[in-house]
C-alpha cells in the first residue's frame, strides 16, 4: 500500500469493503502490477473475479464477490442459513465452499457449479432482510428453501432450529403459501407440520423424523420426573408416558475430554444418571447418530421391544411434568 500514491490509497481504502472488478481498480488509478502486488500482499483478496479488501473475512469476501458476480441476486439456501447461524445437517455431498443464491426469474438460467449454485424464483419484500451490508433471504424464507431442497429427515433439523428463535410458525407458514406450487414444497410443509422448538440437537430432530416414518408414536419432549422429594435434574429427551419408556439421544461428543480422568467422569455421571431414571420404573433406550442414520428399523424394533416392557410393568406410573 505504501507504494501507492496517497489520493490513490485513499480511494482505494475508500472502496475495498465491497467487491469492485479490474476494471474498476484501474479507474482508482491502480495498475496491473499494484493489484498482483497487492493480492500477493494480502491487502487484497479476490474470488469470482471481483477484489475486496483483505481485512474482510474470507468467507464473507467469497460470498459478498459471488452475489457481486451475479447481479440484482441475494444470498440465499445454505449460505444464507450459515451467515444467520441456522443450524443445518445433511448427508449430502455438498461442499461447503459453495454459494447459493437466488434472483428473480429472468434470461438467466438456474445455475449450478462447483463454486456457485443460482436458483431462479420470485422474491418479495418480505423474503428478504440485511446482514452485515448484504442482501439474504429472510429466516423464514431460507428455512422454507432448505426444507425444499433436503430429504424430511434433515429438512426437519432446520424447521425445529428456526422455530427455537429465528422464527415463528405463523410466519414459515406465509413463506409456504408464497411458494404453494414450487417443487419441493410439500416436503416443506410436512417438515413444518412436524417442527417442534423443544429440540435441542440436530439428533433430536433426525430421530423425530424417523419415529414418524417408523410408524412410533410420537414423545414427549424434554420432560422431567419427580423423585418423592423433588424434581429430578435429569431432563430426558422423549418421553412415551403410556409405555413408562424414555429415548435419550446421545452424540458421542457429550462424552468428549482432554483427559482419561475427564472422561471417566462424564461416563460416571451417565451411569447414576440412568440409575436415577430405572429407579422411578422406566424402561431406558439410548440411541446415536449410527442407529437413526444406518439402521433406524432396528431402532424401531428397540423402543417397540421396550414399550411392550414398559406397558407390562405394575409399578406406579411416575410423576412427571414437561420441562419448562
Amino acid at each position: 500500500m505504501e507504494r501507492l500514491g496517497d489520493d490513490v490509497r485513499q480511494r482505494l481504502v475508500d472502496q475495498w469493503g465491497r467487491p469492485l472488478r479490474h476494471l474498476e481498480l484501474m479507474e482508482l488509478g491502480l495498475q496491473k502490477y499494484d493489484v498482483e502486488r497487492l493480492v500477493r500482499g494480502g491487502q487484497l483478496q479476490t474470488a469470482h473475479a471481483r477484489y475486496v479488501g483483505g481485512q474482510v473475512d474470507a468467507r464473507l469476501a467469497c460470498i459478498a464477490c459471488a452475489q457481486a458476480a451475479h447481479p440484482r441476486s441475494v444470498i440465499s439456501h445454505f449460505t444464507a442459513a450459515e451467515l444467520m447461524g441456522l443450524r443445518v445437517w445433511t448427508s449430502q455431498d455438498r461442499s461447503p465452499d459453495i454459494v447459493w443464491l437466488s434472483c428473480e426469474p429472468g434470461c438467466r438460467r438456474n445455475l449450478k457449479r462447483a463454486d456457485v449454485v443460482l436458483r431462479r424464483a420470485a422474491l418479495t419484500e418480505a423474503d428478504l432482510r440485511l446482514h452485515r451490508g448484504l442482501w439474504l433471504t429472510s429466516e423464514a424464507r431460507t428455512t422454507i428453501d432448505i426444507a425444499r431442497e433436503l430429504p424430511l429427515r434433515e429438512a426437519v433439523v432446520t424447521i425445529d432450529h428456526a422455530l427455537s428463535g429465528f422464527v415463528s410458525r405463523a410466519a414459515l407458514e406465509a413463506a409456504l403459501e408464497r411458494q404453494y406450487r414450487w417443487p419441493g414444497v410439500q416436503n416443506a410443509r410436512a417438515a413444518v407440520g412436524l417442527g417442534d422448538p423443544r429440540s435441542e440437537s440436530a439428533l433430536e430432530s433426525f430421530a423425530r423424523a424417523v419415529f414418524v416414518e417408523c410408524g412410533l408414536p410420537a414423545p414427549i419432549l424434554q420432560a422431567e420426573f419427580w423423585n418423592g422429594y423433588r424434581w429430578l435434574a435429569d431432563r430426558v429427551d422423549f418421553w412415551w408416558p403410556e409405555f413408562r419408556t424414555v429415548g435419550e439421544a446421545d452424540g458421542l461428543a457429550k462424552f468428549e475430554a482432554s483427559t482419561a480422568a475427564e472422561r471417566r467422569w462424564l461416563l460416571r455421571r451417565a451411569f447414576e444418571r440412568d440409575q436415577r431414571l430405572a429407579d422411578r420404573g422406566l424402561e431406558l433406550v439410548h440411541f446415536g447418530w449410527e442407529d437413526v442414520v444406518r439402521g433406524p428399523d432396528e431402532l424401531a424394533h428397540r423402543f417397540r421391544a421396550a414399550f411392550d416392557r414398559g406397558s407390562r410393568r405394575t409399578e406406579p406410573s411416575p410423576t412427571w411434568r414437561p420441562a419448562a
